[in-house]
């Protein structure tokens, strides 16, 4: 590869993202310059380098799984965000009473309305998170607010309906019971020692203590399942493209976007930002999927974004970089 037949990909891979139509050597001739015989020559290589690849029902010629690669790792460089976007982004990481989970939630939504990609968010708990606190908030006389807090600050609340024979105050005392025994267990091992240590101590004090006592356990339930998530925004915006017009496509794409096992093997191990195209990704390879693995307060996982093959990978790229170095700030 000289520099000529790198600028050449480079115009190719560009202009067949941005229109959808295979590139010709006329336009090519006229970008650099060149005689249509000099740009032929050097589309033939890059087709022998398996590079480009020809349309079947054009002259043209579109990147190949190979083509977008070789841009991807050796052309492309990040774009630099707009003001606006960048404002919107800001905005959210300002907010200080925006928890992590619902800020990176957030984020995805308004990267999902730049792009009009898919975007997914893997979130799961680091296994360090220890129970640090459990309130009761009276709403009224029959509904409660449970709050479960671990020492990673991450905070979980539940609103919960008591039957009308049930007194908050002895919800309140069931509280207090819960945060005397098992502040400091690990989060993960909380249900379990309220079920063996803590009922038997709430049966002698409370009455209702049955009913009361599920509602902790769903809390705790509740809370431990919560954090392995798979969040979507924009779910359907992937099949808003060509590449995915037929019937066949579509049906394929849903039913895999509904397979939580097989939309985790989206997360990332990986640091920094991460790009696998085609069958170098794990879940269907006519999709692109860009990844950013996020760790702070205790909370971990993956944000990614699924689009075509014929992604706007400087954009993607700049974007994901800008949320995964402002996450790396908060900490």
């Amino acid at each position: 590869m000289n520099e000529r037949r790198e600028q050449l990909l480079k115009e190719i891979v560009e202009t067949y993202i941005k229109l959808v139509k295979p590139v010709g050597s006329k336009a090519l001739c006229k970008k650099f310059k060149c005689s249509s015989a000099t740009i032929r020559n050097e589309m033939a290589v890059l087709e022998d380098l398996g590079l480009i690849e020809k349309n079947h029902i054009s002259s043209g010629r579109v990147p190949s799984e190979q083509g977008y690669k070789y841009y991807v790792e050796h052309l492309m460089r990040p774009k630099e965000m707009t003001g606006e976007d960048m404002l919107k982004l800001q905005t959210i990481f300002q907010n200080k009473d925006l928890v992590l989970s619902d800020a990176i939630t957030r984020c995805m939504e308004i990267i999902s309305e730049i792009t009009n990609y898919t975007s997914v968010v893997l979130g799961k708990s680091s296994a360090d998170n220890t129970l640090k606190q459990v309130s009761i908030i009276p709403l009224n006389e029959t509904s409660i607010v449970a709050l479960v807090c671990t020492d990673k600050g991450i905070v979980e609340n539940r609103q919960y309906k008591l039957p009308t024979d049930t007194n908050v105050d002895e919800v309140v005392k069931v509280c207090e019971i819960i945060n005397k025994e098992l502040v400091g267990t690990p989060i993960n091992e909380v249900s379990k020692r309220l079920e063996f240590e803590v009922k038997p101590k709430i049966a002698k004090k409370i009455k209702q203590y049955e009913y009361v006592y599920h509602i902790f356990l769903d809390a705790f339930n509740d809370f431990t399942s919560g954090h392995e998530t798979v969040h979507f925004s924009g779910k359907s915006n992937l099949l808003k493209y060509p590449e995915y017009n037929n019937t066949e496509d579509i049906k394929r794409i849903v039913e895999k976007f509904e397979d939580e096992s097989l939309v985790r093997k989206i997360e990332s191990d990986d640091n920094g930002v991460k790009i696998y195209i085609g069958n170098d990704n794990n879940f269907d390879s006519n999709v692109t999927i860009v990844t950013s693995k996020y760790n702070y307060g205790g909370e971990e996982g993956t944000i990614a974004i699924v689009g075509p093959k014929r992604m706007e990978y400087d954009k993607v790229v700049g974007l994901l970089s800008y949320i995964h170095d402002n996450l790396n700030k908060k900490e």
